[in-house]
């Protein structure tokens, strides 16, 4: 190895506690927003559909995926949403006209039938109620339908729709984005705040065990941020569990060393958050910790000119379908990082969204789903990533971005997994043109040896995958060694990568 190849160094140690995982973290969304529900997940006469009209090669790449919680049924949909019209037969379902994204909503695909898929695919459900148009009655009734037994107006209309048992939904979110002037129904924060509140309210007396996610802003850059949370969480705090943020990030300048480094920000979003919240907690003489739901995240700025064009008013059309390439895979990892690290407020996160529609799967009407390049380090970070997140001691040179200044090339997490032994460590190098020596110092973990080091790379930073041509897919490592309690790797330029370790028959550390 040549003498100037950058080098990073990185301790880990049981006893560097951040907190338990979240499973939740690695959850996604499903919003009735261009094809993620018809022609994604849900395209009758399809070769693959079951018969309920759901498509199986989508639902075994969801499952690969092993997805813990899918929000739902919006996003912008939900503030104009009337749930009723989901529900019962379908030959009497209303077809309306769906103000958020100017599309005709057939009501083919509602509450029952959501449901039901996700149970297919293991998920559980976060629901979000209509804040913008509608209000206290319309979640009240939602509820009742939903997770009552029985012997009341709204339950027993449930099992006539013939689902005897309640669905039993944990968690909710009490509107969305209500803070955005795109919004049917956009709210200042006061008027928010009193509304949320008055609806969790009524909400817990039916069922005491949900949990209700309060509206953040729609994005760090939104002029009322903080703002808007101090505010609102003075009305919901008492009531909610969680308060939300969304944010969104794109490479439009096609700068990629600071696009690579743009969780920076979202590193600077939570932690603002979260001292927002822990003002509203002393304020309040509160013992409760609000936790953070980053219920909306991804990359998302390819589709944009596209979806300009669309004519209005049809059913499905291809909206906001992002083709992603190598560095937004690498960015999507970094964010999963980022999470990690902050296990101890960030306890839900949902990729928006999960099919189609700025998505890690794609599908083709009438032909093949396949994977986006952003696919691997969500699989991989949800597959790995469950346990006991643990602070990394890092030593990595750093660089200077046109927005962000002393930016490590070396960004990673640890999670330890008490019940499986093993340790995992996530790793982006962030420098484009050079290698990054890394030295692993795990003595505290004794006896356990090197499982294998998955690597994603490519050398074209916007190679992307398509239905016949995968350009982006894992492989493993060669090189990686685990010698007397350290780890030695070369990580490639511009990579993600999982150095699994645990107590197996594999090489010796």
């Amino acid at each position: 190895m040549a003498s100037d190849t950058l080098k990073a160094t990185l301790v880990a140690d049981k006893s560097f506690v951040i907190a338990e995982v979240d499973k939740r973290i690695y959850g996604s969304f499903i919003e009735h927003l261009g094809r993620a529900v018809y022609g994604g997940i849900y395209e009758p006469g399809h070769p693959e559909a079951n018969a309920a009209g759901f498509r199986g090669d989508v639902q075994a790449l969801v499952q690969a995926l092993n997805v813990p919680i899918i929000r739902y049924p919006g996003g912008n949909f939900v503030s104009a949403y009337n749930w009723e019209d989901g529900v019962g037969p379908l030959e009497l379902r209303p077809k309306r006209l769906e103000l958020a994204w100017r599309t005709v909503e057939p009501n083919e695909v509602g509450t029952n039938e959501f449901m039901d898929w996700a149970k297919e695919v293991g998920s559980e459900v976060m629901m979000a109620v209509n804040l913008g148009t509608r209000g206290v009655d319309a979640a009240r009734n939602l509820l009742e339908y939903c997770n009552h037994p029985g012997v009341t107006y709204w339950s027993d209309l449930r099992r006539k729709h013939g689902v005897e048992q309640p669905h039993r939904i944990k968690t909710w979110c009490l509107g969305n984005e209500m803070d955005g002037p795109w919004q049917i129904g956009q709210k200042t924060a006061v008027e928010y705040g009193r509304l949320a509140y008055e609806t969790g309210k009524a909400m817990r007396l039916i069922d005491p065990e949900i949990e209700l996610v309060s509206c953040g802003s729609s994005s760090s850059a939104m002029p009322t941020f903080p703002e808007w949370e101090a505010v609102t969480l003075d009305h919901t705090y008492d009531v909610a569990d969680y308060v939300s943020l969304h944010q969104y990030y794109g490479n439009r300048d096609n700068d990629s060393a600071n696009f690579l480094a743009r969780t920076m920000d979202m590193e600077h979003f939570i932690k603002t958050v979260t001292s927002t919240c822990d003002y509203i907690k002393a304020k309040k003489r509160s013992k409760k910790t609000m936790y953070l739901s980053f219920d909306e995240w991804n990359v998302w700025y390819h589709s944009n000119d596209a979806d300009s064009r669309l004519e209005p008013w049809s059913v499905g059309p291809p909206q906001l379908e992002d083709h992603y390439n190598f560095e937004d895979a690498l960015l999507v990892g970094s964010m999963l990082i980022t999470f990690l690290r902050h296990a101890d407020r960030v306890k839900i996160a949902c990729l928006a969204q999960l099919v189609n529609v700025i998505a890690p799967i794609m599908t083709e009407a009438g032909g093949a789903a396949w994977k986006q390049t952003i696919f691997y380090p969500y699989q991989h970070a949800s597959a790995y990533g469950r346990g006991i997140s643990l602070q990394p001691i890092v030593n990595s040179p750093k660089y200077d971005a046109q927005d962000y200044t002393d930016v490590p090339y070396l960004d990673s997490a640890l999670v330890y997994n008490e019940e499986s032994e093993e340790l995992t460590i996530f790793a982006v190098n962030r420098h484009l043109e050079e290698g990054l020596q890394l030295t692993c110092d795990v003595r505290g973990f004794e006896g356990y040896r090197l499982i294998e080091h998955i690597v994603l790379h490519h050398e074209d930073l916007k190679a992307i995958n398509t239905a016949r041509d995968e350009q982006v897919k894992p492989r493993q490592a060669s090189g990686t060694v685990c010698k007397d309690g350290f780890v030695e790797t070369l990580l490639s330029k511009a990579s993600w990568n999982v150095i699994r370790l645990g107590r197996t028959n594999s090489s010796n550390c």
